[in-house]
């Protein structure tokens, strides 16, 4: 079973795959990176080979280093490493899902395969419940982002029931606009003590007001820093500070 004494929650960095001007990856730097983020921007959880990390468009070997160098150089510095494992196949979600445990992360998150798509909730809960299978001591996060995946499940419909067939299973990365269904997922399962990350970084506090636990994003790469100070003025009730944050974000242009 996973373990249950650990909680993802707060500000988590969805991390950037640094490259070389050859398109190699530079491990080099990831040391420097986990020290950033500490340091600078005050963020200790990261989300690794997600969208912005490029997972998909990575080899499984490429995705295997990667995982390992963050587990390695966040060690004692970060509260959590996430690894996503999500792919077309499989065979490869399983793989990456076992090597993740393997390496001593902290959980996986696992996108819908978007080629093939899962035809409704029981074909997704089935994947998902494979995947888990290979990684039995690691919580899974389910990470919904229909706007590139074009699986257009309802998050809401998914958690219903969810853990009764997959036990591992703690929470999901929303990276969707719809607040409804967000919502919904936070009001019908509320008392599952899941972990509900936003993903879209410039609705989140939105999200807070809808009882998100945290949020899953690249902008906190760099406006961590910054996002804390809207998610304390929002948790002592200053919703004119915590909107103002809010605003200036997304006001930042995002680095090119």
């Amino acid at each position: 079973m996973a373990s249950p004494k650990k909680k993802l929650q707060g500000l988590v960095a969805a991390t950037i795959t640094p490259m070389t001007e050859h398109g190699e990856i530079n491990f080099s730097v990831i040391g420097q990176y986990v020290d950033y983020l500490v340091e600078k921007q005050g963020v200790k959880n990261v989300f690794v080979n997600g969208t912005t990390g490029e997972g998909l468009s990575l080899s499984i070997s490429e995705r295997r280093q990667v995982a390992e160098e963050w587990v390695t150089k966040g060690r004692n510095k970060l509260d959590q490493v996430v690894i996503h494992v999500g792919a077309l196949s499989l065979k490869e979600s399983q793989e990456l899902a076992k090597h993740a445990a393997e390496i001593g992360a902290d959980g996986i998150a696992v996108i819908a395969p978007f080629f093939l798509k899962p035809r409704n909730k029981d074909d997704l809960t089935e994947f998902l419940k494979e995947v888990a299978a290979t990684a039995p001591g690691l919580p899974l996060y389910y990470y919904h982002i229909p706007s590139l995946t074009g699986v257009k499940i309802r998050a809401e419909e998914l958690l219903d029931g969810i853990q009764e067939k997959v036990p591992t299973f703690r929470g999901l990365k929303f990276s969707d606009t719809d607040l409804l269904d967000f919502g919904q997922c936070v009001d019908q399962h509320r008392q599952r003590h899941f972990a509900l990350l936003f993903g879209v970084d410039e609705q989140l506090l939105s999200a807070l007001v809808m009882g998100a636990t945290g949020a899953v994003g690249s902008t906190y790469n760099y406006l961590g820093e910054k996002t804390n100070q809207m998610l304390e003025a929002f948790e002592r009730k200053d919703l004119s500070s915590a909107l103002n944050h809010q605003v200036l974000e997304c006001r930042r242009p995002k680095p090119s």
